[in-house]
């Protein structure tokens, strides 16, 4: 199992939390990004850097991985194919993608994205706070110990 992130849009401290578990539980860490990142050196963390362009990043991931690997997104259309690749989604807050939530997740953000596009909703979600943090965190370790059974 490898953990994946779609690293252009995930912030910094979930990126840090990430960095941290993979070396904790020796784990691959692969984050693609159409920008070159600064990631610690370790063995286990590698980058990649793909071209500029809508979802470059999603499909090089969903070619990629594999049955079981872990993607870090938020990204609900990403999320989708991942599931459909027998893979697991985590969102930077902490919320899996699942079969059983993801056609909902996909209705709510096409319709909060016709509210935008019309001007009757306008800015996204919160920037991610403390307690954000820690269920993200705390989402991350109970994952990696049930895959460690």
């Amino acid at each position: 199992m490898q953990i994946w992130i779609d690293a252009d849009a995930c912030p910094g401290v979930i990126k840090e939390i990430l960095y941290r578990a993979c070396e904790r539980k020796q784990v691959a860490l692969i984050l693609v990004a159409n920008q070159p990142l600064k990631v610690p050196p370790s063995s286990l963390i590698r980058t990649v850097q793909v071209p500029s362009g809508f979802d470059v990043a999603d499909n090089y991931i969903v070619q990629h991985m594999a049955t079981g690997d872990l993607v870090i997104t938020g990204d609900i259309p990403l999320a989708a194919e991942v599931i459909d690749a027998q893979g697991h989604a985590l969102n930077p807050r902490g919320d899996f993608y699942s079969k059983e939530n993801i056609k909902q997740r996909l209705t709510m953000r096409n319709f909060m994205e016709e509210l935008r596009s019309t001007g009757q909703v306008s800015g996204g979600p919160p920037p991610l706070n403390h307690s954000d943090r820690q269920i993200f965190a705390n989402a991350l370790d109970r994952f990696l110990a049930k895959q460690a059974r």
